[in-house]
């Protein structure tokens, strides 16, 4: 199978999870035999060509300066649409036989998100060849509604992504019934497949003396360490960590915060001020990847208290890495996660609730290491990319032979 991958970020441009999600699933679906082509938006220093773990990454720049964001969207997609038109053209012909590939063995346009909408319909229209769509999150989940006129033209954009889609892959059961309900569509249209995570790079020699003197950049070596790795937004629920703070260290004084990600945090710092705990919480801002594994191993628990969560990669991140994980029940944590399991599962936006939640996790030390190992094979057998691949790769099937029955073939 030939996969054409449209995607407005992938790494080295990190702007949320579909950049980590697409590369990922991309990795695995070509370890497993497809070939995947990736064209996604330039970032500086990264080559306009490669072949990396076996993936073809086109990279692209919008044509021209944009107006605003939704502008550049526009410009992005029309050179991505060139550039994938060149791929197609050169597959249809049989200009470009890798791997000794034919038109008959498959191929498929799949669309991540809204902002690679425009590129994807004019392909599918132009070739006339099925497109897949995975939607990440909406604009309804993000908002808890519509409510303005850039909320509703975003709605309305993925909304036309899932009605042009042959099949909508999303991440959790949640996910299904807000797409079913937010983008009116069809229940047996969509797919459900969880993300997933390399477990493999948490397993790395990281001795116990290198370990505490690298904690000491963050914590002293009596503190307790709560982590946070998220995006600065309100429906991540980091706010809430902070408001929960001072509840948690009248049990556990030694109890520090550590929030790791980038973006504008002002209004969390104005937060930490307005409750006495600027001293105990360290915003790190953005970390490469090294440093962020490397966290991971010298902290006692890590909190995701979620408003809105259509799956919760870091979670998974955080099990893999068999830290005790506590999260909100908002959308498909809760399918992650089995509450007194393999982790503690807190009612999202109730305050009571977390600081019960990370208290428990703090002072029940056994019981806490004893769902992190449990995380940690749940991790390796449900959450694991080739699992994944193979489910993705099962769509992708059964579109083209659904396809093959049309007047279109």
């Amino acid at each position: 199978m030939r996969v054409l991958m449209l995607s407005w970020e992938y790494p080295p441009k990190i702007v949320g999870g579909i950049a980590r999600h697409v590369e990922e699933i991309a990795w695995a679906l070509a370890a497993q035999g497809d070939e995947v082509h990736v064209v996604t938006c330039d970032f500086p220093g990264a080559p306009a060509e490669e072949v990396y773990k076996g993936v073809h990454i086109h990279r692209v720049a919008p044509y021209t300066p944009a107006d605003d964001f939704f502008h550049w969207v526009h410009q992005l997609n029309a050179a991505m649409k060139d550039r994938a038109e060149l791929l197609l053209t050169d597959w249809i012909k049989g200009k470009t036989k890798l791997r000794n590939r034919k038109v008959e063995d498959g191929i498929v346009i799949h669309s991540h998100d809204w902002l690679a909408y425009f590129s994807g319909k004019a392909l599918k229209d132009q070739f006339k060849l099925p497109l897949v769509a995975t939607i990440h999150a909406t604009e309804y989940g993000r908002n808890s509604g519509i409510h303005t006129d850039i909320q509703r033209y975003i709605n309305g954009i993925e909304t036309q992504l899932c009605h042009e889609a042959w099949r909508v892959i999303v991440c959790s059961e949640f996910m299904k019934l807000e797409v079913e309900y937010a983008l009116q569509t069809p229940w047996n249209k969509m797919d459900v497949i969880f993300n997933g995570v390399h477990a493999d790079k948490f397993a790395f020699d990281f001795h116990p003396a290198e370990a505490a003197e690298f904690r000491k950049q963050f914590a002293m070596p009596h503190e307790k360490l709560v982590f946070f790795v998220g995006r600065m937004v309100r429906e991540k629920g980091a706010h809430l960590l902070i408001e929960a703070l001072p509840k948690v260290k009248a049990q556990f004084p030694n109890a520090k915060l550590i929030i790791v990600g980038g973006g504008n945090k002002d209004h969390l710092m104005r937060l930490t001020h307005d409750t006495g705990m600027s001293q105990f919480v360290y915003f790190t801002g953005f970390v490469s990847d090294d440093v962020l594994l490397r966290l991971y191993k010298v902290i006692d628990v890590a909190c995701y208290p979620s408003l809105y969560e259509p799956f919760g990669i870091v979670a998974l991140e955080a099990m893999a890495a068999g830290v005790p994980v506590v999260v909100s029940d908002a959308g498909g944590l809760k399918e992650i996660i089995e509450h007194d399991v393999d982790g503690t599962v807190t009612f999202a936006g109730d305050l009571d609730s977390l600081t019960w939640g990370l208290i428990r996790a703090l002072k029940d030390e056994a019981h806490s290491k004893w769902m992190a190992q449990n995380a940690s094979v749940k991790v390796l057998e449900m959450f694991n990319w080739a699992r994944i691949a193979a489910q993705t790769h099962g769509v992708y099937e059964r579109v083209w032979q659904e396809f093959k029955n049309t007047d279109w073939s």
